[in-house]
């Protein structure tokens, strides 16, 4: 069985921290939980920016005239910074937002450890003879 994906609308309620259906709830947890987690996670954020700066750029480049070398590097300081502290807080983030969706407190993280343990399991009985030793 396949898990149900969130049509496009759905996506960016979720991208900007909205709850979705219940039918969406395996999605939520793999979405938190896939190795590629941290690269969606970033995206979601992403969404969220790229409209704020539009604004600000047409703001301050198009309506008050600033210079584009001033506006473009504030912008990228402005990226830096949100992707920064969103990157600090994204593993309480994530897991926020699989609670909203009715799993236990810091489930996505016991279930991302779990993978990474089964993993190295995996390697190290291909690879290292038995030898569970890092």
């Amino acid at each position: 069985m396949s898990v149900k994906r969130p049509n496009p609308a759905q996506w960016l309620w979720y991208a900007v921290g909205g709850k979705l259906p219940d039918r969406y709830r395996e999605w939520v947890l793999h979405d938190a939980t896939v190795p590629t987690w941290l690269i969606r996670h970033v995206l979601r954020r992403l969404v969220v920016i790229v409209p704020i700066l539009a604004v600000l750029f047409l703001v301050l480049r198009v309506w008050l005239q600033f210079d584009l070398m001033i506006v473009l590097i504030g912008l990228g300081l402005g990226v830096y910074a949100g992707l920064y502290y969103s990157l600090i807080f994204c593993t309480h983030s994530v897991d926020s937002r699989v609670t909203r969706h009715g799993y236990p407190d810091q489930y996505a993280s016991q279930v991302r450890k779990a993978l990474k343990e089964a993993e190295r399991e995996r390697y190290n009985a291909t690879w290292r003879n038995g030898d569970a030793t890092s």
